[in-house]
Protein backbone atom coordinates (compact mmCIF):
# COMPACT_ATOMS: atom_id res chain seq x y z
CA UNK A 1 0.00 0.00 0.00
CA UNK A 2 1.67 3.26 -1.19
CA UNK A 3 1.94 5.88 1.84
CA UNK A 4 2.54 9.90 0.89
CA UNK A 5 3.58 10.57 3.97
CA UNK A 6 6.31 13.17 4.44
CA UNK A 7 7.76 16.10 7.01
CA UNK A 8 6.00 19.10 4.79
CA UNK A 9 6.91 22.76 4.34
CA UNK A 10 5.11 25.74 4.56
CA UNK A 11 1.62 26.27 4.79
CA UNK A 12 -0.64 22.80 3.69
CA UNK A 13 -4.51 22.85 3.10
CA UNK A 14 -5.97 20.95 5.67
CA UNK A 15 -6.41 17.27 5.54
CA UNK A 16 -9.66 16.16 4.87
CA UNK A 17 -8.87 12.69 2.82
CA UNK A 18 -6.49 10.07 4.76
CA UNK A 19 -7.06 6.44 2.76
CA UNK A 20 -8.80 4.56 -0.29
CA UNK A 21 -8.31 0.73 -0.58
CA UNK A 22 -10.00 -1.43 -3.57
CA UNK A 23 -10.58 -5.06 -2.40
CA UNK A 24 -12.59 -8.01 -3.82
CA UNK A 25 -15.39 -9.76 -2.21
CA UNK A 26 -16.11 -13.17 -3.23
CA UNK A 27 -19.46 -14.16 -3.20
CA UNK A 28 -18.60 -16.74 -0.31
CA UNK A 29 -17.71 -13.17 1.69
CA UNK A 30 -14.11 -13.65 1.48
CA UNK A 31 -12.41 -10.33 0.89
CA UNK A 32 -9.21 -10.05 -0.34
CA UNK A 33 -7.54 -6.22 -0.32
CA UNK A 34 -6.19 -5.33 -4.39
CA UNK A 35 -4.58 -2.02 -4.10
CA UNK A 36 -4.75 1.34 -1.31
CA UNK A 37 -3.16 4.08 -1.01
CA UNK A 38 -2.86 6.12 2.94
CA UNK A 39 -1.16 9.92 4.12
CA UNK A 40 -1.05 9.75 7.44
CA UNK A 41 1.45 12.90 7.17
CA UNK A 42 -1.00 14.62 9.69
CA UNK A 43 0.04 12.28 12.58
CA UNK A 44 3.14 11.91 14.51
CA UNK A 45 5.59 9.68 12.86
CA UNK A 46 6.01 6.68 15.25
CA UNK A 47 2.30 6.29 15.16
CA UNK A 48 2.22 6.10 11.32
CA UNK A 49 2.98 2.52 10.53
CA UNK A 50 -0.08 1.71 12.83
CA UNK A 51 -2.14 3.93 11.29
CA UNK A 52 -1.78 2.61 8.02
CA UNK A 53 -2.12 -0.87 8.97
CA UNK A 54 -5.73 0.23 10.87
CA UNK A 55 -7.22 1.88 7.79
CA UNK A 56 -6.60 -0.93 5.51
CA UNK A 57 -8.07 -3.48 8.63
CA UNK A 58 -10.59 -0.92 8.82
CA UNK A 59 -11.50 -0.82 5.43
CA UNK A 60 -11.82 -4.65 4.92
CA UNK A 61 -13.69 -5.49 7.96
CA UNK A 62 -16.77 -2.64 6.97
CA UNK A 63 -16.42 -4.19 3.11
CA UNK A 64 -17.11 -7.47 4.33
CA UNK A 65 -19.76 -6.31 6.19
CA UNK A 66 -21.30 -4.71 3.28
CA UNK A 67 -23.88 -5.92 0.97
CA UNK A 68 -23.72 -5.19 -2.83
CA UNK A 69 -25.09 -2.14 -4.55
CA UNK A 70 -25.58 -0.78 -0.99
CA UNK A 71 -23.74 2.83 -0.05
CA UNK A 72 -22.64 3.06 4.25
CA UNK A 73 -20.84 5.68 5.25
CA UNK A 74 -19.78 5.01 8.94
CA UNK A 75 -18.38 7.90 11.59
CA UNK A 76 -15.82 7.06 14.15
CA UNK A 77 -14.83 9.60 16.49
CA UNK A 78 -13.66 12.78 13.73
CA UNK A 79 -13.36 10.13 10.61
CA UNK A 80 -15.98 9.05 8.41
CA UNK A 81 -15.60 5.70 6.22
CA UNK A 82 -17.68 5.91 2.66
CA UNK A 83 -18.30 2.02 1.58
CA UNK A 84 -19.64 0.68 -1.43
CA UNK A 85 -19.53 -2.59 -3.03
CA UNK A 86 -20.57 -2.70 -6.96
CA UNK A 87 -22.39 -5.86 -8.14
CA UNK A 88 -18.96 -6.82 -9.90
CA UNK A 89 -17.51 -7.65 -6.45
CA UNK A 90 -15.76 -4.82 -6.34
CA UNK A 91 -15.61 -2.79 -2.94
CA UNK A 92 -14.01 0.05 -2.02
CA UNK A 93 -13.48 2.00 1.71
CA UNK A 94 -13.00 5.94 1.62
CA UNK A 95 -11.87 7.49 5.12
CA UNK A 96 -11.78 10.96 5.63
CA UNK A 97 -12.91 13.48 8.74
CA UNK A 98 -16.38 13.72 9.45
CA UNK A 99 -17.32 16.93 7.36
CA UNK A 100 -16.41 15.33 3.93
CA UNK A 101 -19.63 16.04 1.60
CA UNK A 102 -21.23 12.37 1.16
CA UNK A 103 -22.12 13.31 -2.27
CA UNK A 104 -18.03 14.28 -2.88
CA UNK A 105 -17.11 11.03 -1.63
CA UNK A 106 -19.52 8.81 -3.45
CA UNK A 107 -19.30 10.47 -6.86
CA UNK A 108 -15.56 9.78 -6.04
CA UNK A 109 -15.97 6.06 -5.32
CA UNK A 110 -17.75 5.14 -8.43
CA UNK A 111 -15.74 6.84 -10.80
CA UNK A 112 -12.47 5.26 -8.98
CA UNK A 113 -14.28 1.78 -9.16
CA UNK A 114 -15.05 2.44 -13.05
CA UNK A 115 -11.44 3.53 -13.80
CA UNK A 116 -10.67 0.38 -12.19
CA UNK A 117 -12.81 -1.81 -14.28
CA UNK A 118 -11.84 -0.18 -17.41
CA UNK A 119 -8.07 -1.02 -16.78
CA UNK A 120 -8.88 -4.64 -17.10
CA UNK A 121 -7.82 -6.08 -19.69
CA UNK A 122 -7.83 -9.83 -21.05
CA UNK A 123 -4.78 -11.73 -20.35
CA UNK A 124 -3.42 -8.96 -17.90
CA UNK A 125 -1.10 -10.73 -15.23
CA UNK A 126 -2.30 -10.80 -11.82
CA UNK A 127 -1.33 -7.67 -9.54
CA UNK A 128 -1.20 -5.84 -12.89
CA UNK A 129 -4.13 -3.89 -12.51
CA UNK A 130 -3.44 -2.81 -9.21
CA UNK A 131 -0.31 -1.77 -10.11
CA UNK A 132 -1.32 0.44 -12.86
CA UNK A 133 -4.27 1.70 -10.53
CA UNK A 134 -1.90 2.42 -7.56
CA UNK A 135 -0.90 5.74 -9.19
CA UNK A 136 -4.46 6.53 -9.82
CA UNK A 137 -5.47 6.56 -6.18
CA UNK A 138 -2.51 8.53 -5.36
CA UNK A 139 -3.19 11.27 -7.76
CA UNK A 140 -7.17 11.29 -6.26
CA UNK A 141 -6.53 11.26 -2.73
CA UNK A 142 -4.51 14.90 -3.05
CA UNK A 143 -7.10 16.26 -6.05
CA UNK A 144 -10.18 15.06 -3.70
CA UNK A 145 -8.83 16.20 -0.42
CA UNK A 146 -10.55 19.79 -0.70
CA UNK A 147 -14.13 18.54 -1.99
CA UNK A 148 -15.18 22.58 -2.79
CA UNK A 149 -11.91 22.56 -5.66
CA UNK A 150 -13.01 19.16 -6.70
CA UNK A 151 -17.38 19.53 -6.77
CA UNK A 152 -17.11 22.02 -9.93
CA UNK A 153 -15.57 18.27 -12.04
CA UNK A 154 -18.48 16.62 -10.74
CA UNK A 155 -21.51 18.71 -11.61
CA UNK A 156 -22.77 16.38 -13.79
CA UNK A 157 -23.89 13.78 -10.51
CA UNK A 158 -25.69 16.12 -8.84
CA UNK A 159 -28.74 13.13 -9.15
CA UNK A 160 -26.23 10.88 -6.34
CA UNK A 161 -29.23 10.76 -3.62
CA UNK A 162 -27.93 10.96 -0.45
CA UNK A 163 -30.92 9.30 1.02
CA UNK A 164 -30.19 5.96 0.01
CA UNK A 165 -26.79 6.71 2.15
CA UNK A 166 -26.93 4.50 5.39
CA UNK A 167 -25.07 6.01 8.01
CA UNK A 168 -24.02 4.39 11.64
CA UNK A 169 -22.81 5.97 14.01
CA UNK A 170 -20.07 4.05 14.94
CA UNK A 171 -18.30 0.81 13.45
CA UNK A 172 -19.08 -1.32 16.28
CA UNK A 173 -22.87 -0.60 14.99
CA UNK A 174 -21.85 -2.22 11.89
CA UNK A 175 -20.63 -5.46 13.30
CA UNK A 176 -23.62 -8.63 13.29
CA UNK A 177 -24.71 -9.29 16.93
CA UNK A 178 -22.16 -10.59 19.29
CA UNK A 179 -19.02 -9.72 17.41
CA UNK A 180 -17.05 -7.22 19.57
CA UNK A 181 -14.43 -4.91 17.83
CA UNK A 182 -11.91 -5.87 20.24
CA UNK A 183 -11.75 -9.36 19.48
CA UNK A 184 -11.35 -8.89 16.16
CA UNK A 185 -8.69 -6.63 16.81
CA UNK A 186 -6.93 -9.52 18.95
CA UNK A 187 -7.79 -12.02 16.24
CA UNK A 188 -6.42 -10.02 13.11
CA UNK A 189 -3.55 -11.24 11.28
CA UNK A 190 -3.30 -8.03 9.28
CA UNK A 191 -2.22 -5.64 12.79
CA UNK A 192 1.47 -6.31 14.49
CA UNK A 193 1.82 -6.41 17.72
CA UNK A 194 2.56 -2.96 18.19
CA UNK A 195 -0.62 -2.14 16.32
CA UNK A 196 -2.06 -3.93 18.65
CA UNK A 197 -0.32 -2.66 21.72
CA UNK A 198 -1.05 0.93 19.79
CA UNK A 199 -4.87 0.09 19.72
CA UNK A 200 -5.14 -0.68 23.70
CA UNK A 201 -3.29 2.42 24.57
CA UNK A 202 -5.40 4.84 22.39
CA UNK A 203 -8.54 3.30 23.87
CA UNK A 204 -7.67 3.33 27.09
CA UNK A 205 -6.50 7.19 26.88
CA UNK A 206 -9.52 8.27 24.82
CA UNK A 207 -7.15 10.18 22.47
CA UNK A 208 -8.32 11.85 19.68
CA UNK A 209 -7.31 9.11 17.19
CA UNK A 210 -7.99 6.13 19.49
CA UNK A 211 -9.09 4.04 17.04
CA UNK A 212 -6.49 4.84 13.24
Amino acid sequence: MADTSSPGTGTQPKQRLFSIHIMRKESSGMVTPLVGVSDVSRFGYFQRGSLKEFMLFTSKILIERTTPSLKQSVREKEFMCHIFVNNNSLGICLLSDDSYPRRVAFTLINKLLDEYEAKVRPGMAAGEVDAAMEKTLLQNLHLYNIPEDADPMMRIHKDLDETKIIMHNTIENVLARGEKLDDLVSRSDMLSMQSKAFYKTAKKTNRCCGYW
